[in-house]
């Protein structure tokens, strides 16, 4: 099997990982999208297609990459339009909502500015609309807290979520392909910002939250994803952010776990879960 990584950096560890496990009898090839442009022509339009794409990139030149890759028959996981799904928060929040998802009620705003001159009457978390790496992810408790992040981000479509109080901790769970993996993360939110990931056993998630983080994958058309989770008392969960393809580090099993996948999906030539 030929296996296409769709990144711009091939090193990534569970990447360079996944990599290892497969190539002593599969070939795998990176795939850089930073010279991709929408309606332009793809790397590898003159080349043989790969019989299955990982898009761990989720730049727009990647994800019109992944596109291009799609309308030749390539499968790509995940496909481009479940992973552009979860690169703009108001439409993750509203898919989210109308599945009965526990997720965050979330308001769009057309710019930061506008934000702070009518700032809400208590605590919110405010976030880029549009996720990417740097992007604005802030806690702003009161309106002088909103006038500083405009100094920066005046002009930024961001969402807006009430701030629920919680321990501060993130529980950030994983999944590939109906395989889950856990960790905790002190939250960037809280005091002090964020920490390193601790081990979280599976069996010490409050009931319920398996199942519920599972069928994200369903309602988002997802192989490989993350949630974000806080406990916000007694274990009920909120989901504040879905990502696709996420780093996954550090986490035993992952590299085989998403090897498996693609060789299963290179097998069949159509994604494992079908994007409606």
């Amino acid at each position: 099997m030929r296996i296409g990584l769709i990144t711009a950096d091939p090193g990534h560890q569970l990447l360079a990982d996944t990599a290892d496990v497969l190539t002593p009898h599969h070939e795998v090839v990176g795939l850089d999208p930073g010279g991709h442009q929408a309606g332009g022509q793809d790397p590898v339009s003159s080349g043989e297609l790969a019989d299955v794409y990982l898009l761990k990139a989720r730049t727009p030149c990647a994800l019109a990459l992944a596109r291009s890759l799609e309308r030749r028959g390539a499968p790509v996981v995940n496909s481009a339009a479940a992973t552009a799904r979860c690169q703009d928060r108001t439409v993750m929040a509203e898919r989210a909502l109308r599945a009965g998802l526990p997720f965050a009620a979330t308001r769009t705003v057309a710019s930061l500015a506008a934000l702070a001159a009518e700032p809400p009457r208590r605590p919110v978390v405010v976030k880029s609309r549009h996720s990417r790496r740097h992007d604005l992810v802030a806690r702003a408790d009161d309106a002088a807290r909103l006038r500083d992040l405009t100094a920066d981000w005046a002009d930024e479509p961001v969402v807006v979520q009430d701030f629920i109080p919680n321990d501060g901790w993130d529980h950030k769970l994983w999944v590939i392909a109906g395989r889950v993996f856990a960790a905790l993360r002190r939250s960037e939110l809280a005091a002090g910002g964020r920490g390193p990931n601790l081990p979280l056993a599976l069996d010490a998630l409050p009931p319920g939250w398996l199942d519920m983080v599972l069928r994200v994958g369903a309602v988002f058309s997802l192989d490989v994803y993350g949630v974000d989770l806080i406990d916000t008392g007694g274990g009920a969960p909120q989901i504040v952010d879905i990502n696709a393809f996420p780093g996954i580090r550090g986490q035993a099993g992952a590299p085989e776990a998403l090897a498996a996948l693609a060789l299963r999906t290179a097998e069949r030539g159509v994604l494992t879960v079908p994007c409606p």
